[in-house]
């Protein structure tokens, strides 16, 4: 169970001015992750880019593990509402698994995701952000994707589907963390219909039986 002493505000109420404060400082910790990188994005900086000054800082999170443990819930959150909104926007006649897949890949590129995306990296060599990653990784893992991208991608039930799902999201995230370095958007497109067009394999949608797209 988290300890509330840990996340809560030193000494603070929760006034209307007071949220907005730490809503300030969650949204700069998030776009510094993204900017210059969790170790990089020091309490201190933080501070300077929501305006306020270390002491101000230090009234709503007295620590650096409370500013982490919050920043991480607040990221999550800001992930939810885009994975929830892209989930929704498909348009009539459109192909699910296919807009599944485009609406995942431009996820990934939007602050909150990359921001998320740093965290995780940090966790590997950094326990104390592993710990408190954990939660939120399970989170995502058994409602977000879970949930929203089996809406997403309404292709049945079983191994063959858990695997359409799986391979379709783990190549995303790997293409999007680490990337092409030449011919970048060729080879990107070329990824993302091969990724399509195996995920239509995997669900028997259509005739497909050569990944690879004939030009």
């Amino acid at each position: 169970m988290v300890d509330q002493r840990m996340t809560e505000p030193h000494g603070s109420k929760d006034t209307p001015k007071s949220v907005r404060t730490r809503a300030r400082i969650l949204d700069a910790a998030l776009t510094l992750f993204v900017e210059i990188g969790y170790h990089a994005a020091t309490n201190a900086k933080i501070a300077e880019a929501a305006d306020l000054t270390r002491g101000a800082m230090l009234y709503h999170f007295a620590t650096r593990e409370a500013l982490v443990e919050a920043a991480i819930d607040h990221i999550q959150a800001e992930r939810t509402v885009l994975f929830k909104a892209a989930a929704t926007d498909l348009s009539v006649g459109e192909d699910v698994s296919e807009h599944a897949i485009d609406a995942y890949w431009r996820l990934l590129h939007t602050p909150p995701f990359v921001a998320f995306g740093e965290l995780e990296a940090v966790a590997r060599t950094d326990s104390s952000v592993r710990a408190r990653l954990s939660a939120a990784q399970a989170a995502f893992d058994l409602v977000q994707v879970g949930d929203q991208f089996a809406a997403l991608v309404q292709a049945g039930s079983g191994p063959r589907f858990q695997a359409s799902r799986d391979l379709a999201r783990f190549m995303l995230e790997g293409l999007a963390r680490g990337g092409v370095t030449y011919n970048i958007q060729e080879r990107t497109d070329n990824l993302l219909t091969v990724i399509k067009r195996v995920t239509h394999m995997l669900n028997r949608k259509g005739a497909v039986q050569d990944p690879w797209p004939e030009g």
